[in-house]
């Protein structure tokens, strides 16, 4: 069990590995395909349910400035740089329409992860994945489709029913199970990150796997996009909110949470809604880039945090 916990603040190290091993023998991942991407996701939600509780959403109340400065630049900075990217490296048009997709998704359960291993704002990190989560059901579905123009046509509705059924549902459940029956989820929920880890894992190797040839074939321009766009996501995140909110705790939160995307919400989508497989490869790149910027931004991020405590005791004495 102790093994188990320590499997989260592996996430970079266990998706990287996992990718390489897709990509030299995909059948070793690809047999999680079709309904088990679905399942395995709806497995991610419902953990991330778990985990939250109803004063995680009153907790936005209570610093609105910082949860709402979060996600306005999660759903302007991401979606506008996802679109810009995809014309600047002139994606083919099943690439595009993917990072756009995944440029609007919202914040997944590995930010908290980083956030937390960081020493940033958890709770913040904890109410603006919750948030995110719940407005992504609109904006997610509605950024995509307004962003991607005629690359390839994009129903709105059939989006917004996918996001509906694969966020909201299992999440909600989450949320009663840990309202109604507290001591049967205290015992579950302390591994629900380490799962999380487990099924974004498959869903990731799974895609890389099954796109191996394409992503060999025509991936470089693709990739360098998608790292792009997460770098600029982790430092705009930073540098515009704290210009904004003068907070280095909150910018830093803020930084993850705008860097980084719920990837395997991208890959549903993506299977659930297009034709072309080739749609999916950009949220399952995603999750592995994202997830190696994460691990560098955390190591970045304990130095200055060292650096201000010693600055901090420095001033007491």
């Amino acid at each position: 069990m102790r093994i188990l916990n320590q499997i989260p603040a592996a996430f970079p190290w266990i998706v990287s590995i996992a990718a390489l091993l897709a990509l030299y023998h995909p059948p070793i991942f690809t047999w999680f395909s079709g309904k088990w991407i679905t399942l395995g996701l709806g497995g991610i939600m419902l953990g991330m349910g778990l985990t939250l509780q109803i004063e995680d959403f009153r907790r936005i109340t209570q610093t609105p400035k910082w949860v709402l400065t979060g996600l306005f630049l999660q759903f302007t900075v991401m979606p506008f740089m996802g679109w810009l990217l995809a014309r600047a490296f002139q994606l083919p048009p099943f690439f595009s329409v993917g990072l756009i997709l995944v440029s609007c998704c919202p914040g997944g359960t590995a930010s908290n992860v980083i956030v937390f291993l960081s020493r940033s704002n958890l709770a913040l990190s904890v109410s603006m994945t919750a948030l995110s989560t719940m407005v992504a059901i609109v904006m997610t579905p509605l950024l995509t489709s307004s962003l991607s123009g005629n690359e390839i046509q994009v129903d709105a509705m059939d989006l917004f029913y996918s996001t509906l059924r694969v966020v909201l549902v299992p999440v909600v459940l989450g949320i009663l199970l840990n309202v109604k029956l507290p001591k049967y989820t205290f015992k579950i929920k302390r591994y629900a990150p380490s799962v999380a880890v487990i099924l974004i894992t498959l869903i990731v190797a799974s895609i890389i796997g099954q796109g191996k040839t394409i992503i060999l074939g025509s991936g470089f321009a693709l990739i360098l996009s998608i790292m792009t766009l997460h770098l600029i996501g982790f430092v705009s995140g930073y540098f515009l909110s704290k210009i904004l909110l003068k907070d280095e705790g909150v910018s830093r939160t803020i930084s993850v949470e705008v860097g980084m995307q719920n990837s395997g919400l991208g890959v549903v989508l993506a299977k659930e809604n297009f034709v072309n497989p080739a749609v999916a490869i950009p949220a399952a790149i995603s999750s592995l880039v994202h997830s190696l910027y994460g691990s560098i931004f955390v190591a970045l991020f304990r130095i200055r945090a060292k650096k201000a405590s010693e600055k901090s005791d420095a001033d007491l004495e």
